[in-house]
């Protein structure tokens, strides 16, 4: 079973969905993240959660 990081960003209601849309995009291209939730509140604003996997190296053993 994977395992998961998350981080949640706020994103404020005077944002514009293209500059959203570019913010997600740089956290996803340059942190390797992955949209996991995404709320859309009453004011305007958004709550986002993105995930990345958790990669584990496993000891070689001799």
């Amino acid at each position: 079973m994977p395992e998961y990081e998350f981080v949640d960003v706020y994103v404020p209601r005077g944002i514009s969905r293209k500059e959203a849309t570019r913010l997600l995009t740089d956290h996803a291209e340059y942190g390797h993240w992955e949209l996991d939730r995404l709320s859309l509140m009453r004011d305007g604003s958004r709550r986002v959660r993105l995930r990345r996997r958790i990669i584990r190296q496993v000891r070689a053993t001799w």
